[in-house]
């Protein structure tokens, strides 16, 4: 079975499931966890007869003789007792429930999909791109599912292109979502500078290049396991999953940051009233290392961005259109921000191309320097893909961003005069 066949019976499934009353994203993370279970499985096998990093008695081969409510128990059992364990079996397995309640259907997952593909057998780009597109897809078919946590391949692809990240890079996501630029990134240095490194190089860039952040455990999950499908982290963490990049600085600075921050203008706390109905609060974000108190979420990603770069360090991350323009707080977070780094190009997204409708948003690029009196941006050049130009998430138009690709001056990583 070639990786074009496997991907289809993998979506065929999401089909089947769905009919039981599994969402897309649903069934995209009980494959996550099933897939992780028959990988650890294999990796004990010939020829790889590497040590078990899931205990026997929680793994693969302890599903398959099973049916009915015996297999559903037992499912469940392993993933409580696998979501306490600490590494990347932790990450993957944090907060995971069952949520197949049909055994004949876990059944059929495991024993026709899952069980039947030598997975450790297709190259880790194939591995990788088939969970991809399941993500994809899953993301396509609902704004509320994956879709907010899903940013287009092509603008991921175009940032890290342009960012041109190296083997001597440090990057961080603080809002990883399902892993698309650390994948991007570690992808785009692999390609690029694979044949230069050593086996020891190699080793450093899977698990050094990249660090990411995601709040949601669920979301988290997919990310450590897209992640780990593309080779990336080995046995070290660098997935932090169930993280809140904004509650307080962060222990470590890095020289490239690439993000898309949630989109959404408060950042809400929820509680019951006196009268016992749920209420919003909006939750100001205190930090001394910001420098200005608000409940504006992007405002706070934009801050917690800078303090998560080195001196020299670049960032590019996409934000809505009101950070550009809102007042008050927003005022000051951009005055700041161009006087603390050259920012120094704003591309201008169009609106179709986002799995939530009539979303505006923009990458913007900017490099953190040394303090000084004089401010460090003195121009900025803005590339506007939106006004006048439609374009729709799917299909995607062809090389839609290779005419601002050209214009960007790769030898000096900053837009021409």
């Amino acid at each position: 079975m070639d990786s074009s066949q496997i991907g289809k019976r993998a979506w065929s499934y999401a089909g089947v499931l769905q009919d039981a009353g599994l969402s897309c994203f649903e069934y995209v993370e009980q494959l996550t966890l099933l897939l992780f279970l028959k990988m650890a499985d294999q990796l004990t096998e010939a020829p790889h007869h590497k040590p078990a990093i899931v205990p026997p008695e929680l793994g693969w081969k302890v599903l398959l003789p099973l049916d009915g409510a015996p297999l559903e128990d037992k499912y469940r059992d392993i993933l409580e007792k696998l979501s306490l364990k600490p590494g990347m079996l932790g990450v993957i397995f944090k907060s995971a429930r069952c949520e197949i309640h049909n055994p004949a259907l876990l059944k059929q997952l495991i024993v026709n999909l899952i069980d039947k593909v030598d997975w450790l057998s297709l190259p880790v780009d194939v591995k990788g791109t088939i969970y991809e597109e399941l993500m994809q897809r899953s993301a396509s078919e609902s704004a509320r599912g994956a879709g907010q946590h899903f940013t287009p391949r092509p603008v991921i692809q175009t940032m890290c292109e342009v960012m041109e990240p190296t083997p001597q890079d440090s990057i961080c996501d603080p809002a990883a979502g399902t892993g698309g630029f650390a994948v991007s990134a570690y992808s785009y240095v692999l390609n690029r500078f694979e044949k230069e490194l050593n086996r020891d190089e190699k080793r450093a860039l899977r698990e050094e290049l990249v660090e990411v952040m995601e709040l949601s455990p669920k979301v988290g999950r997919m990310c450590a396991m897209n992640l780990y499908l593309h080779g990336i982290g080995g046995d070290k963490v660098v997935v932090h999953s169930g993280h809140d990049s904004l509650a307080a600085p962060w222990r470590r600075e890095y020289s490239m940051v690439l993000a898309n921050p949630p989109f959404g203008k408060k950042q809400n706390l929820l509680f019951v009233n006196e009268e016992g109905d749920l209420e919003k609060d909006d939750q100001v974000i205190l930090r001394e290392d910001f420098w200005t108190s608000t409940s504006n979420k992007q405002l706070n990603f934009v801050q917690h961005i800078y303090t998560l770069l080195k001196i020299n360090g670049r960032a590019a991350m996409v934000v809505p259109d009101n950070v550009l323009f809102e007042g008050g707080a927003g005022e000051k977070v951009r005055r700041n921000l161009l006087q603390k780094c050259n920012v120094h190009t704003l591309l201008r997204l169009p609106t179709g191309i986002w799995y939530s409708p009539g979303v505006k948003a923009n990458v913007i690029f900017f490099e953190k320097k040394e303090g000084r009196a004089k401010a460090w941006t003195d121009k900025l050049w803005v590339y506007d893909l939106r006004t006048n130009l439609h374009f729709t998430q799917k299909p995607w138009p062809p090389n839609w961003l290779t005419t601002w690709k050209r214009s960007w001056s790769s030898s000096a990583r900053s837009p021409p005069s």
